[in-house]
């Protein structure tokens, strides 16, 4: 039996048909573009990872620059923080209250017109001229004036021994501040105060000297001018005519 034989042009369009057929059945493969392969370069991966990790060693060296600077603040503060004690005005009232005692000194002040008045004319020679009552009322004044000037001593001496026990509160207070100061400008607050209250004690001791002085020094100038009046009392008791004339004495109303 014999086979059909096919012309040429219609087995092309078959074949052409068949490919048709194919196609429209086989997948679809796109092929990528240049500039979407993904390409790994060592060396540029080594400079990226350099540069990121001196970014952050910066970063580091900034945050620790602030630290310091947070840290440099801090001190500054604490180093102008104000002491939070002051016994100045504590001080200054001890003072002044010394200071009144030595200007409520009586009779003869700490002036220097005042004693060279005193010297001149009660403390001075005995009058010649002066009656034996004038006599007496001058040497009653002096030893009054000599009286004054222990009690005016006295009332100073009391008045120190009182800030002893105000002074040893303040001195405890201030060594302890200063031991427990936070910067340097609260260490030389307390280091002034501590000044101060050593000016006082100064103060107080100085006034003590000079009302004890006084003191002294008025005992002795009544008992120099006791004894130049007793001089005059005895040339008059011996002088001629006015001796001792004795006279009838009555005792006990008999």
């Amino acid at each position: 039996m014999s086979r059909p034989v096919l012309s040429p042009s219609r087995a092309l369009r078959i074949t052409t048909a068949l490919l048709a057929g194919v196609g429209a059945f086989a997948p679809v493969v796109i092929e990528p573009a240049v500039a979407q392969y993904v390409v790994f370069d060592p060396n540029n991966y080594a400079q990226n990872l350099l540069q990121a990790a001196r970014a952050l060693q910066q970063i580091q060296n900034q945050i620790t620059s602030l630290q310091n600077q947070a840290q440099m603040l801090i001190n500054q503060a604490r180093n102008l923080a104000n002491l939070p004690f002051s016994a100045l005005q504590q001080i200054q009232r001890s003072i002044q209250r010394t200071q009144q005692l030595l200007n409520q000194t009586q009779r003869i002040a700490y002036d220097v017109q005042s004693v060279d008045r005193a010297f001149q004319t009660t403390y001075g020679n005995a009058s010649l001229t002066a009656s034996d009552q004038q006599l007496v009322a001058q040497a009653k004044e002096r030893w009054q004036t000599s009286v004054a000037g222990l009690q005016d001593a006295m009332r100073v001496q009391a008045t120190v021994v009182s800030n002893i026990d105000t002074q040893r509160t303040s001195l405890n207070t201030l060594v302890g501040q200063s031991q427990g100061a936070t910067g340097a400008l609260q260490a030389t607050q307390a280091g002034n105060q501590l000044l101060a209250l050593q000016a006082q004690q100064l103060t107080d001791l100085t006034a003590l000297l000079a009302a004890n002085g006084r003191a002294q020094a008025l005992s002795e100038a009544e008992r120099a001018a006791a004894a130049d009046q007793g001089r005059e009392q005895r040339r008059r008791f011996l002088a001629p005519g006015t001796g001792y004339q004795p006279g009838n004495a009555r005792m006990f109303n008999n």
